[in-house]
């Protein structure tokens, strides 16, 4: 088929606006799916998608669709919609040359929907807008048509009404698709072009890479050259997805699919490297990906440590199909060897755990989430640390820098007050706001990021019922007056618990963990005493009461030196024990405190 006949791209959205439930609808309308074989987010092929439903992965599928006057290929992609995957979303865009944006009819604009039509903007894409969900009872069309006018300049008429759950308005929106996004671009004479935009791992094919081809032609027993990678593979087997794998004889420009090369090693894969033939290279590669710092740094160590192994080869699969995810060798003294991870947020670091421990059967422990912070030195060098104990001497610091970013809120006009409170509660700084039609509006904070990683986007949903949104990106760094807080059990420290927090946050935080400890961990034979460090100086203290055994049980009657010899001898076993005993901490304990 030419290329002339073939159409790339993808839904985006804020989340829950209904993507996952339109890729169904297209799929079913284009019969790609029967209902025998049909289940709700058909594309999403992880069980804990739709577990949570949401979309974790972007998913691509090729299908064909048919006009009165011609056929076309279509090739879908179903992309995440929380502020955590938008690499996800950003990736999937490059191999596409057009976007449907999706809008709740119900919740209208949300942070999401602007950060990924600014995304699709860079990306020069021809953009689509659809109302979804116009079946519930609380749609409000115009208000919403209002909303996209005014934030994305979008005439009424251009903008699609549709119902996912229900099919209405599907066919029309294909149809649009067919008339105004373009075919794509490449010749097939040229030399072979092409982009790797995802991967997966699979046991028995090894790396199977999905492929956008700009140019030129890949077929099977083709000797590849990687670019970035420097490395080079011969072709076993090419196709497209439809969803499931479909060989053909090869690929051409403008069309999307996978190729398997027996690459058994995760590591020599890169997202976003371009492939040309071996024996004909191109001229330049197609520009890569802009690498995504993570925001959020946390160790993950196995429970048992014979597992270490495993957990790394499930570490190496795991950064196939998500590159965000990074890490680094890492070791505890309470934990022993392990990894220290970076992610894209809160969200990000569960899913990454919940995979870990599903896919590759491991039990793991995560510790207090933190995020980098720079220490410039009195001698002038300057460093990352994105681990509490890190940190240098503080005879050694000059100046500490933390991360800002700048957070756009969109909410009910009723619930900006609370919001803003919230954010000064969090050493927030309002910048502006932007009125979204009549009730709502687009607030512009800057906060630090150690303050929003935790539980900020809880706290935003419970303050607004569910009606405020959040997305936000990095900033840069600006001095602040960051500690660290160690915890004394016995006078050991106990690393697992350590973490960095602002001066004037510190004793709030180090009471509530200490009075939390005392009552988590079990009564010893001896004194435990528990307490907070914050610069050599403690803060915070507890103690837990000895159990107690009777040793005078069996005196009865006669003198009283007989009763305060047995005192003696027991003062004297429990000071010995004090002096060589380990406290045992409990595995919940652990857990406890970094849900704290």
């Amino acid at each position: 088929m030419k290329s002339h006949n073939i159409r790339n791209f993808c839904i985006i959205a804020h989340i829950d606006h209904g993507k996952s439930t339109l890729a169904d609808r297209i799929l079913e309308f284009c019969g790609v799916i029967d209902k025998r074989n049909f289940r709700e987010q058909f594309l999403d092929d992880m069980e804990l998608e739709r577990e949570r439903g949401i979309t974790i992965k972007a998913s691509s599928v090729t299908f064909n669709y048919s006009t009165a006057q011609e056929e076309y290929i279509l090739n879908l992609i179903d992309t995440p919609g929380h502020v955590d995957f938008t690499y996800e979303v950003s990736k999937s865009l490059r191999a596409c040359e057009g976007a449907i944006l999706l809008v709740d009819a119900s919740q209208g604009i949300e942070a999401q929907t602007v950060s990924n039509f600014y995304l699709a903007l860079e990306e020069d894409l021809v953009i689509i807008p659809v109302l979804n969900k116009i079946d519930l009872p609380a749609a409000n069309i115009p208000r919403v048509k209002a909303q996209l006018n005014e934030v994305f300049g979008f005439k009424e008429e251009e903008i699609s009404i549709i119902s996912a759950k229900e099919g209405k308005g599907v066919g029309g929106l294909l149809t649009r698709v067919i008339r105004e996004i373009p075919p794509p671009g490449g010749d097939e004479s040229f030399p072979l072009k092409a982009l790797i935009f995802d991967s997966t791992y699979n046991a028995f094919k090894g790396v199977i890479l999905s492929v956008r081809i700009f140019n030129g032609r890949v077929k099977r027993g083709d000797k590849i050259l990687m670019m970035q990678s420097d490395t080079t593979y011969e072709v076993e087997e090419v196709g497209i997805l439809t969803p499931e794998y479909r060989p053909l004889d090869s690929l051409r420009a403008g069309q999307v699919g996978f190729l398997c090369c027996n690459i058994k090693d995760p590591r020599k894969v890169i997202i976003g490297d371009t492939i040309t033939l071996y024996s004909n290279p191109t001229d330049s590669p197609l520009k890569s990906y802009k690498k995504l710092q993570p925001m959020v740094f946390c160790g993950i160590f196995p429970q048992n440590s014979s597992d270490y192994h495993m957990l790394r080869e499930a570490m190496e699969k795991l950064i196939l199909n998500d590159p965000s995810f990074t890490y680094e060798n890492d070791n505890s003294i309470s934990w022993g060897p392990g990894f220290r991870c970076g992610f894209l947020g809160l969200l990000h670091m569960e899913i990454v755990q919940e995979r870990l421990e599903r896919e590759y059967n491991l039990n793991l422990i995560l510790t207090t989430p933190s995020v980098v912070y720079i220490v410039e030195k009195i001698d002038g060098t300057r460093e990352e640390i994105d681990n509490p104990h890190r940190i240098p001497d503080v005879s050694q610091i000059k100046k500490i820098q933390e991360p800002i970013i700048r957070a756009n809120i969109i909410l009910p006009i009723e619930y900006m007050n609370p919001v803003v409170e919230l954010s000064k509660s969090r050493r927030g700084k309002f910048i502006k706001m932007d009125y979204l039609g009549k009730d709502r509006v687009m607030l512009e904070l800057h906060l630090p990021l150690a303050e929003v990683v935790v539980d900020f986007y809880d706290k935003l949903k419970s303050i607004t019922k569910g009606f405020g949104s959040l997305d936000y990106e990095f900033l840069g760094y600006v001095d602040t007056d960051v500690v660290r807080i160690d915890f004394l059990i016995n006078g050991k420290v106990c690393d697992a618990f350590s973490f960095l927090v602002h001066r004037q946050k510190a004793y709030q935080k180090a009471r509530s963990i200490v009075d939390r400890l005392r009552q988590l961990i079990p009564r010893q034979q001896f004194v435990v005493h528990i307490q907070a460090s914050c610069g050599g100086k403690i803060i915070a203290a507890q103690k837990i009461s000895p159990l107690r055994k009777n040793v005078t049980a069996k005196c009865y009657g006669g003198d009283i030196t007989r009763k305060m010899k047995l005192w003696e001898r027991q003062k004297a076993g429990k000071k010995k024990m004090k002096q060589f005993g380990n406290v045992q901490i409990p595995q919940e304990a652990f857990i406890e405190i970094l849900k704290m």
